[in-house]
C-alpha cells in the first residue's frame, strides 16, 4: 500500500511503526541494549484496527497492548532524553500516504473504508535509524525471537 500510495520521491524507508521520531545520538549505547533485551522475547501481538485522517495523508491504526509496554517502558528508560512530540501520548500507526492533497487522501480512506475488516499485523522487528538531512540509514535491526 505504501508503494502504491505514498508519493514515491519521499518514500524513504519502508512502511513502519515509529515508536520514537528523534533521540540524541548520545542514547545510542544504552538504546541498543534495551532494544536487544526486548526483542529476547516473543513477538508483540497487535493489529491493523482502522483507517487514519492525518489530513494530507492516510495511516492504518495500530492497537498492542504489549507495544503500549514496549513503548512505555523505553520511554521511562529514556526520561529526560525525549523531545515534546515523542513525550506527547504515542498513537501508533503506520503511515501508507503522506504529503498529498487532502482531498486525495480522503479519496483513499473513503476507498480503505469500503471493505476494512480488522487484521492481525506481524510484528518482527525493532530498528534504529539515523537521519542524513535527506536519506536515512539503518543502523540495526532487532529480530524479536523468544
Amino acid at each position: 500500500m505504501r508503494r502504491e500510495h505514498y508519493p514515491a520521491d519521499l518514500n524513504r524507508v519502508p512502511a513502519h511503526l515509529t515508536l520514537f521520531r528523534q533521540l540524541p545520538p548520545s542514547a545510542e549505547g544504552e538504546l541498543s541494549a534495551r532494544l536487544a533485551q526486548v526483542a529476547a522475547a516473543p513477538p508483540p501481538r497487535a493489529a491493523i484496527a482502522g483507517i487514519v485522517d492525518l489530513g494530507g495523508g492516510t495511516a492504518l491504526r495500530v492497537v498492542s497492548d504489549a507495544l503500549e509496554a514496549i513503548h512505555a517502558e523505553l520511554a521511562e528508560t529514556l526520561h529526560g532524553l525525549l523531545t515534546p512530540q515523542d513525550q506527547a501520548p504515542w498513537r501508533p500507526h503506520v503511515t501508507v500516504q503522506n504529503k498529498v492533497e487532502p482531498r486525495l487522501a480522503r479519496q483513499l480512506q473513503q476507498q480503505l473504508r469500503a471493505t476494512f475488516e480488522p487484521r492481525p499485523l506481524a510484528v518482527r522487528a525493532l530498528a534504529t535509524w539515523r537521519y542524513r538531512d535527506g536519506p536515512w540509514d539503518k543502523v540495526r535491526d532487532y529480530p524479536f525471537r523468544g
